[in-house]
């Protein structure tokens, strides 16, 4: 019988890779990630139907291809979610009266309510992230990760 092998550490890498600002933001995304699924899957959702229903909620009903715009989902995952919410009564499906071969898709008062609830899971998992940083520090990330995020004309396709 061969031996057994303990899952190997994601964040185990040669020195030269573990000081790579890339590998340690690809470490911190894991790891809030990781939070982040677990605290809501408590709740019964994943992200992406957090993400949907928090769309839902902002910009109002919308067809599942608005919806896969508005979130950066592709169909399959937003339909999937789609179902899940409707299943719970967070939202509902209906034929859209100008093309009845669309879907408009609309947050229902459960699904508001369900969506105030995980914001406040939300905003601790955010909170448990950046627990080991003071006001100023978290400020000052998050000009960082602005910066970081702008649009750059780099990432545009050639």
């Amino acid at each position: 019988m061969p031996p057994s092998h303990a899952a190997p550490d994601p964040d185990s890498a040669p020195e030269r890779v573990r000081d790579l600002p890339t590998w340690r933001i690809a470490r911190l995304h894991r790891r809030s990630h990781a939070r982040l699924a677990t605290r809501l899957a408590e709740h019964g959702f994943t992200g992406r139907q957090y993400r949907l229903l928090a769309a839902l909620v902002e910009a109002g009903s919308a067809s599942q291809v608005e919806l896969g715009d508005r979130t950066g989902l592709d169909r399959s995952d937003v339909a999937g979610g789609v179902d899940a919410l409707v299943a719970r009564g967070q939202a509902t499906r209906s034929p859209d009266p100008a093309d009845r071969r669309r879907n408009v898709v609309a947050p229902t008062d459960a699904g508001i309510a369900a969506l105030a609830a995980l914001d406040v899971v939300v905003a601790s998992v955010q909170d448990d992230v950046l627990a080991p940083l003071s006001t100023d520090e978290r400020d000052r990330f998050d000009r960082l990760l602005d910066r970081l995020l702008a649009d750059d004309p780099r990432d545009a396709a050639p």
